[in-house]
């Protein structure tokens, strides 16, 4: 779905087409052994298996997953790829508390529904490896200080594996920030907007009604994310935005997030969808729906900018992030891929296409190593997001998007939830840190 953007298309990836193999990845990374494990192996966890395996540095020695089904797809892709299967966890739900016990894991990759996330990254901690989390790493304000706290009290860190600070395009506006081209930041915009409706239910004989049902009869994420829905009324699912640009104006290393407001729209595009794919009597057209089908968040940062979060999951549209970069010398957007710049652009109050800032401004990272993210997953970025956990886990060092990142971001879903219920008053966004974020330097997308 990354793969929209023109330049990605344009700037060649060297041998377009061509498979990932480990002779071309490695020296992406040093030669020193990462020993991983993963914590669910549906859809999205067997996207990182096929990363790690890629890399010759990497063990898979453990798997952890309820469904034997993805237990043995994903044994059946680590023999395919001439690796040894992973010793097996999944004779209940806790059994990733066995798993995290072993001495042969450095690091454990959670891929899991969203209230798993943040007990299982603790546990992965407090046996001393290197939690992966991904988004959003959790649903609660508790939660994100669970995961400081255990960090700040182990020493184990936690990374939130937020691939889309690494799309090709969002590291190009980065670089152009951290260079000046927009001026000072002012605003922001970003999102989540993404027709998710249509999640087929799916019996193994045949597909049944798009997005009509959830739950215990729902396929893939449908079986428990579609719960949110009707239990939550926020921005459930922050970070794919938030992440990119809180890298811009500097969340955490020199700037932080202070308050928040929120409101959403009225709940109707769930119901519709079901009334006009399963009928009025459908047992799932009687649900009520909390989840506006628009939320809109705004915050305030302690340097002074804005951020426009929207969320928007429920509606029938095209997928977009809606990225927007407001400086004192121009602005660029996503949408239209454009930019305007005071002074440079061709003519004064108009447009112009991004194509040749984006090649200009393109990233060293992905310059460096556009080949090794040829055929990763959403257009490239999840490369770069395995690339960072193996690589912080050989350095032994804080990844770069780390557990503050990860508190921070998340807590946007249930601080939005209680701006929203207060009739969309303002709420203090916590400190995570602890005051550290005054001298903290920011670590991403800069090597040395």
């Amino acid at each position: 779905m990354e793969n929209r953007r023109t330049f990605i298309k344009n700037i060649s990836l060297t041998a377009a087409g061509m498979a990932l193999s480990p002779a071309i990845l490695k020296g992406a990374v040093n030669d020193q052994k990462v020993r991983l494990g993963f914590i669910g192996v549906g859809l999205r966890g067997r996207e990182h298996v096929k990363n790690a395996i890629l890399f010759p540095q990497v063990e898979i020695n453990a798997i952890c997953d309820i469904d034997p089904a993805t237990i043995e797809i994903t044994q059946k892709m680590l023999r395919n790829a001439g690796r040894k299967e992973a010793v097996v966890y999944g004779k209940n739900d806790h059994d990733f508390e066995n798993m995290v016990k072993r001495d042969d894991l450095d690091g454990i990759i959670i891929a899991t529904p969203w209230e798993w996330h943040v007990p299982m990254a603790v546990s992965v901690m407090k046996g001393g490896k290197y939690a992966g989390v991904e988004v959003s790493a959790t649903v609660t304000l508790q939660e994100s200080w669970d995961l400081v706290n255990t960090f700040e009290k182990t020493g184990s860190h936690c990374m939130i594996l937020e691939n889309v600070c690494y799309r090709r395009d969002v590291m190009a506006a980065l670089n152009m920030v951290r260079q000046g081209l927009f001026g000072e930041l002012t605003h922001l915009e970003c999102g989540y907007e993404h027709d998710l409706r249509e999640v087929k239910f799916n019996d193994g004989k045949k597909a049944y009604g798009g997005g009509v049902e959830f739950g215990a009869k729902g396929f893939s994420e449908a079986k428990w994310r579609t719960q949110h829905s009707i239990d939550r009324n926020g921005d459930i699912y922050p970070t794919h935005g938030l992440g990119p640009v809180a890298q811009m104006i500097n969340i955490n290393t020199g700037n932080q997030f202070q308050y928040l407001v929120s409101m959403a729209t009225k709940p109707l595009g769930l119901h519709k969808y079901i009334v006009d794919n399963g009928g009025e009597n459908h047992p799932n057209a009687k649900v009520k729906f909390k989840l506006g089908d628009q939320v809109q968040t705004m915050i305030k940062c302690v340097n002074g900018e804005t951020i426009l979060v929207t969320h928007d999951t429920n509606s029938p549209r095209p997928y977009s992030l809606g990225f927007k970069v407001q400086g004192t010398n121009g602005l660029w957007m996503d949408e239209g891929d454009q930019i305007y710049i005071e002074k440079k652009s061709p003519k004064p109050h108009q447009w112009e296409k991004d194509t040749d800032y984006m090649k200009q401004y393109d990233h060293p990272l992905w310059k460096k190593l556009e080949s090794n993210a040829q055929g990763a997953g959403h257009g490239g970025m999840d490369y770069f997001v395995i690339r960072e956990f193996i690589t912080s886990i050989q350095e032994k060092r804080s990844p770069a998007i780390d557990v503050y990142d990860a508190a921070a971001w998340s807590a946007i879903s249930p601080l939005s939830e209680e701006s929203i219920k207060k009739g969309s008053a303002p709420i203090q966004i916590p400190d995570f840190t602890r005051g550290k974020w005054k001298n903290r330097k920011s670590t991403f997308g800069i090597e040395a």
